[in-house]
């Protein structure tokens, strides 16, 4: 079994890399994206990640769909079951934020896929399925303009600036968020492409798609806001306490002349779903607070049979979770 980590082609890429000390260059844009979060929320804080810091980490197994094997030869998509790791979480970098604090949407799901002889593979997914912005850059202007627009006192403030300047982050913070009944009861989204790839040698790009079984059940927003500020967390335990979880793990296949390289797409709702697997959560990880301090989920630790597309926006995730880690440990 071959795992390929894109990570290291993913910094050179996108942090610019310099052969020279840290502090002789500019930081490079995924370092700046991280700053403006630790701006942004009262950060760093040793041992947290700087977004999507209040999560729930849980432990459970994949079981492969025979049909996985129609576009991968990826070793965890043929027969036998893997165990998995998943973490649900709430967006912001605060650790304390109330589960039914509209900032705390979207909500994340990183999944870890155990390989057997100490390799792995990670999803990192949104219960949006799209980014704001399409390049790391114009997330670092946005972000920087949100900072700036909390001590601005101009009539226009700088988000509503950018906002009106970039209509597809527009069209993000406007697209519907709900608050979940459960985490288990929401779906998540990869919301960049892959290229999969079958024994056959035929290639396709796909996003994932996570969906519960037995369907969405979503509060309106009187009904949120009467929950406990911890009730996701706590939902999460009391039902595994009763029963397992479960979810489809799918993927969306692009058809030619859709964008693979672009989070801010969409694709339309016609475009093929191939099935891939289940995704069984069984009950909590022991010291999770020990395993999220050591844990960085990494979207391009990849096993053969699945590639990274070249969405600059996937190249960039791992880098500035590095860079995020190295604060956690610091």
């Amino acid at each position: 079994m071959k795992i390929i980590n894109y990570l290291p082609l993913a910094l050179f890429l996108v942090m610019g890399m310099s052969s020279g000390l840290a502090e002789e260059r500019e930081k490079s844009t995924v370092e700046k994206i991280v700053d403006v979060q630790h701006d942004l929320f009262n950060g760093p804080r040793e041992g947290l990640r700087s977004n999507h810091t209040k999560g729930v980490v849980l432990s459970g197994e994949f079981y492969p769909a025979e049909s996985a094997r129609q576009i991968t030869t990826a070793v965890h998509l043929q027969q036998n079951a893997s165990p998995i790791v998943v973490r649900f979480s709430n967006a912001t970098g605060f650790p304390d934020i109330a589960d039914n604090d509209p900032k705390g949407l979207a909500k994340g799901m990183a999944m870890r896929i155990d390989l057997g002889d100490e390799g792995y593979t990670d999803m990192v997914l949104s219960s949006v399925p799209r980014f704001p912005v399409a390049t790391p850059e114009a997330f670092l202007e946005m972000l920087t303009a949100v900072r700036d627009s909390a001590s601005s006192d101009a009539e226009i403030k700088p988000i509503q600036h950018f906002l009106a300047d970039h209509p597809k982050a527009k069209h993000f913070v406007e697209y519907p968020k709900p608050f979940p009944v459960s985490f288990a009861k929401l779906s998540y989204h990869g919301i960049n492409a892959f290229k999969f790839t079958n024994a056959e040698g035929e290639s396709v790009y796909g996003r994932y798609i996570v969906m519960p079984l037995g369907g969405m059940k979503t509060l309106e927003k009187a009904e949120a806001e009467k929950q406990d500020e911890n009730y996701l967390m706590n939902e999460i335990h009391e039902r595994l306490a009763q029963q397992p979880v479960e979810f489809r793990l799918s993927v969306q296949i692009a058809e030619p002349g859709d964008e693979v390289n672009d989070a801010t797409v969409i694709w339309s709702d016609d475009r093929q779903i191939v099935e891939l697997g289940t995704i069984v959560i069984n009950a909590p990880i022991a010291d999770a607070a020990a395993y999220e301090k050591a844990t960085m989920f990494n979207p391009l630790a990849l096993p053969e049979g699945i590639e990274p597309s070249a969405d600059p926006i996937l190249l960039a995730r791992p880098g500035a979770y590095a860079v995020s880690f190295q604060h956690r440990l610091d």
